[in-house]
């Protein structure tokens, strides 16, 4: 059974969703997530997620350790496992992430993978860049990755490309 709870952030109001004990995916604010599972903000997990997206955007987090279950194709998979990899604070290119998966050919597909990330911040897409340095896109729009991307640089020091 699908379960949800918000959570309130000075950022706004996100939305965390629950499946057999893993984390599956976030909502931003404004993000509609359509029809949904059971209210359930005293699940522990949920209460976890919440607590620990809230130190992540108040800058006192760097590292998740929640059980995730992202759906997806293996190709997604794959991707989302190397996003995970990249350190806080650091960015690569589509490209880079493409060839860290031995398809140097797929950066493009690299980038629609991203873009179907269904637990953003938790796997974080939001660290892959164009190769020109520019952001390139975002589920959510271009204004989250640049608040999330200098989030990071402010508490690492400043963002290194990988």
């Amino acid at each position: 059974m699908l379960k949800y709870c918000y959570c309130t952030t000075p950022a706004g109001n996100f939305t965390l969703f629950e499946d057999a004990g893993k984390l599956v995916s976030l909502w931003f604010p404004g993000e509609n997530p359509g029809p949904v599972g059971e209210l359930c903000p005293q699940s522990p997990l949920l209460q976890q997620a919440a607590a620990q997206l809230q130190e992540y955007l108040a800058g006192q987090r760097r590292e998740f350790t929640l059980p995730l279950a992202a759906a997806g194709t293996v190709f997604q998979q794959l991707v989302w496992q190397e996003l995970q990899r990249i350190p806080y604070g650091q960015c690569i290119s589509y490209g880079q992430l493409a060839r860290r998966l031995g398809r140097p050919g797929a950066s493009r597909a690299v980038g629609r993978a991203n873009h179907s990330n269904p637990l953003p911040i938790f796997i974080p897409c939001h660290r892959v860049i164009n190769a020109d340095g520019s952001l390139g896109g975002f589920r959510v729009g271009r204004p989250w990755k640049e608040r999330l991307l200098a989030l990071e640089a402010a508490g690492a020091g400043g963002f290194s490309l990988g």
